[in-house]
């Protein structure tokens, strides 16, 4: 049996919190500076779709970079 999968919805989901609320410090001061795009898991010459997975690139106020992976794990799965 076929599951569906969904990175996009939880990679949205993921994105539209960190976007809307507001992560900040005891003293008032936000943790996150900037979120990027959600990306696709793209062949990087042909562009084809590897995966379903997503990916996006998080800046806190200190300027360093995170990314945030969604991806299946099939081998995880309940039966």
């Amino acid at each position: 049996m076929i599951k569906l999968a969904y990175c996009d919805f939880i990679a949205d989901r993921i994105r539209k919190a960190l976007v809307n609320d507001q992560w900040t410090m005891p003293d008032g001061d936000n943790l996150v500076d900037d979120i990027g795009p959600i990306k696709m898991d793209l062949h990087p010459i042909e562009g084809y779709m590897q995966s379903t997975g997503k990916t996006l690139t998080v800046w806190d106020t200190n300027g360093k970079a995170y990314f945030i992976s969604v991806q299946e794990a099939p081998m995880l799965d309940k039966d």
